[in-house]
């Protein structure tokens, strides 16, 4: 079976995203939210070294729990810094904390964080490979840097769109790619 070139057939974990979960739409907050988190760690890293550390991530994070994120203390930074199963940059902990809040704020104004997203996508998937960014996620990572987001530049913001399913990009190989005759 063929599948992304990026994708190393020989980590599992990596395996199983890219076959399961890469590129399918899944817009509920709570996922929208951890793979914001997710991909924001990812910056100047591979997404197999984030991936591979997800649920020291989500034990770390408390499930990936905004609300809870949100109210992270000094003393909680510091703990996470000194967890050796997770990225420990202060910078993306502290940037997680802001962008909880933000996030909780986009979503206490919009409804949820797909409403948000749909302003800028008007509920269409977009079908696009070999990018790392768009006008789209310049758009959106403008907007959030200006809502105040850290970590969240457009080449971020592509790969988040990947994941989440609004841009499709799986390789024409792939088992995974659509045809342009079965694109909605």
């Amino acid at each position: 079976m063929n599948r992304c070139q990026w994708c190393n057939e020989k980590n599992e974990k990596y395996v199983l995203y890219h076959d399961e979960e890469w590129g399918v739409l899944r817009l509920d907050d709570e996922y929208l939210f951890e793979m914001l988190v997710l991909e924001s760690f990812q910056a100047g890293l591979s997404w197999e070294c984030v991936l591979n550390k997800r649920e020291a991530f989500r034990q770390a994070f408390d499930g990936f729990d905004r609300f809870k994120i949100q109210l992270y203390d000094e003393s909680k930074v510091e703990e996470l810094r000194s967890n050796p199963d997770i990225i420990r940059n202060r910078l993306k902990i502290q940037a997680t904390i802001q962008n909880a809040r933000i996030f909780s704020d986009i979503v206490k104004e919009k409804g949820s964080f797909r409403a948000y997203l749909e302003e800028f996508t008007d509920g269409k998937i977009y079908y696009e490979t070999n990018l790392t960014h768009s006008t789209l996620s310049d758009a959106i990572s403008k907007d959030l840097k200006k809502k105040g987001m850290k970590f969240v530049g457009t080449t971020i913001i592509y790969s988040y769109l990947q994941a989440i399913g609004i841009i499709n990009s799986h390789d024409e190989t792939c088992f995974k790619y659509v045809k342009k005759e079965d694109r909605n």
